[in-house]
């Protein structure tokens, strides 16, 4: 019994911990998409609100959300701030496009590495003939 669990640490992880350490590493890449989106939205508002801004007088009062409380400014005060906040947006949005193509590349080796295939994406009629997830090689097929 002892021999097993040697062998098993030896031989490296077992298909159910590659499969794992995948499906997390594409949450990962799923969790940064859900957050550049919700950027993109953001981006996008202050855009729309700036060039609503551009023209209207400096002088006019307006109302910005800060944390949840509105505060009364005029928008020569506010716009500044609004064209600052969407530059650091973009720089954050560029900064998030290249984390997740760094993702992609890494789950791209981590498949490698480990062999891991997808049924009717990878020589689907290879597909066709039982494939055992057990085999010495450590190869993992994910459905």
């Amino acid at each position: 019994m002892a021999n097993n669990q040697k062998k098993k640490s030896d031989k490296g992880n077992t298909p159910e911990e590659i499969l794992s350490g995948f499906h997390s590493l594409r949450a990962e890449q799923r969790a940064l998409s859900g957050k550049l989106s919700e950027f993109e939205l953001d981006l996008n508002e202050h855009k729309m609100v700036i060039e609503t801004l551009k023209n209207v007088n400096e002088d006019r009062k307006c109302f910005r959300l800060i944390g949840g409380i509105l505060t009364e400014r005029k928008v020569k005060d506010v716009l500044p701030v609004l064209i600052t906040n969407q530059e650091k947006l973009k720089e954050f949005i560029e900064k998030l496009h290249e984390q997740i193509a760094k993702k992609g590349q890494e789950i791209n080796e981590y498949r490698e590495k480990h062999n891991i295939r997808f049924r009717g994406l990878d020589n689907p009629k290879q597909d066709e003939q039982p494939v055992s997830t057990s085999e010495a090689r450590g190869n993992v097929l994910v459905s």
